[in-house]
């Protein structure tokens, strides 16, 4: 049900009746990729109502640009991108320091990654170590880190999420995994592949 817009003289307090009436696509788009979104943003920004918020702005987003979106080669892509700028602008208007927010993400997701490869890790000196690794990993192998292992998704979610191929899910994986053993001074084969599809 759409309310009447506010007018200009209003002083602002009608902006929260306002609503969006969603088309189907965009509300089927909706239900699949809100939770995974909310788990990314609460995981960067540490702050559940921060999340929702930042979410909140980028569902807007997509619903006022809904058929540009939809004429985009991968919808999943444009939207996944869209949401780690939201999270990014909310950073730095926050006035947040990004160091401290990754560094919580970054030690959620060694967490994860630690417990999925113990036996492999046993040789890690320290936590430390595993969490500049993870820290230093290009974007796209960090987002599948952590969808993958601090969020908990399958491949095929995971893929989904991003806007990607399962197999570039795979790619991203294993990847990363090879980068985390090197820098830790680990042989590639230490840090073998456990994620099941």
């Amino acid at each position: 049900m759409n309310a009447p817009l506010p007018s200009p003289d209003d002083s602002g307090e009608r902006l929260a009746e306002v609503q969006y009436c969603m088309p189907p696509a965009l509300e089927a788009f909706h239900d699949m990729y809100v939770k995974a979104y909310l788990n990314y943003a609460h995981t960067m920004l540490g702050d559940k109502d921060a999340a929702r918020a930042v979410v909140r702005r980028c569902f807007s987003h997509l619903a006022l640009n809904w058929e540009r979106v939809m004429r985009q080669e991968s919808p999943e892509a444009y939207a996944w991108a869209l949401l780690k700028v939201r999270v990014d602008t909310h950073l730095r208007l926050a006035g947040l320091d990004p160091q401290l927010v990754e560094t919580a993400a970054f030690q959620r997701t060694a967490s994860a990654v630690l417990e999925s490869v113990r036996c492999t890790f046993a040789v890690m000196e320290t936590a430390l170590g595993l969490y500049t690794a993870i820290a230093s990993l290009p974007e796209r192998q960090y987002d599948a880190i952590v969808l993958l292992y601090v969020l908990g998704y399958p491949s095929d979610k995971v893929a989904s999420i991003m806007g990607v191929e399962r197999d570039t899910v795979r790619s991203h994986r294993r990847l990363a995994r090879r980068r985390i053993a090197k820098k830790l001074g680990l042989p590639p084969y230490a840090v073998a592949d456990e994620k099941k599809d």
